[in-house]
């Protein structure tokens, strides 16, 4: 989509009509995936993941009138699911479930990895999907500030200023939590392997 487009669906869905509610709905179909992945990752369950990516949309859908239209959306609406997600990862209630839950076999991640193109063989393809399966157990036992460094260095690919402002944390900081999240990343993958 390019951004003329998003801008004109934007602009329609601003309008509060009978129309704002398809454009609206065009623009929840299109990111879906991308801000249901950003609430699983940092959330770690899909139950919790689906609740996350619908209450993002709804927050994004009642602050449109404050959105930039000149910005793409993507980045605006994964800021908002990570910032709720950081939201219920730091609530006791959420931290309580977090522990207490267990990765059931039918709760396994959408996508963590990068693999090559080439054809797996089914033994590569069952080493690939315990491996990611391991990732990203390791990625939610992290502190949630953590989770949130990796998820925006390496999923949502933000730079490190962009991460600081993100979390309204100094640069410092964020280098320092995500050289953190990747040494005790890289301490947890040796300790399953």
């Amino acid at each position: 989509m390019t951004l003329t487009d998003e801008q004109h669906l934007l602009q329609q869905a601003r309008q509060k009509d009978e129309t704002s509610a398809a454009a609206y709905g065009e623009l929840v179909r299109r990111y879906q995936t991308a801000v249901f992945n950003t609430a699983y990752r940092l959330l770690g369950r899909r139950v919790e993941a689906e609740d996350a990516a619908q209450e993002a949309f709804l927050r994004a859908y009642r602050a449109l009138d404050r959105f930039e239209l000149g910005r793409p959306f993507a980045p605006w609406i994964k800021r908002i699911t990570t910032n709720l997600c950081l939201n219920w990862l730091e609530s006791s209630r959420a931290k309580t479930q977090l522990l207490a839950a267990d990765m059931s076999r039918n709760d396994q991640p959408v996508s963590l990895d990068d693999w090559a193109q080439s054809a797996p063989s089914p033994e590569q393809t069952l080493v690939r999907a315990e491996q990611s399966t391991q990732l990203h157990q390791a990625i939610l036992a992290l502190p949630p500030r953590y989770r949130v460094a990796i998820e925006l260095r390496h999923f949502q690919e933000l730079s490190y200023d962009e991460m600081a402002a993100m979390m309204e944390r100094p640069l410092s900081s964020v280098k320092s939590d995500l050289f953190r999240a990747r040494k005790m990343l890289a301490e947890k993958m040796k300790e399953s392997a």
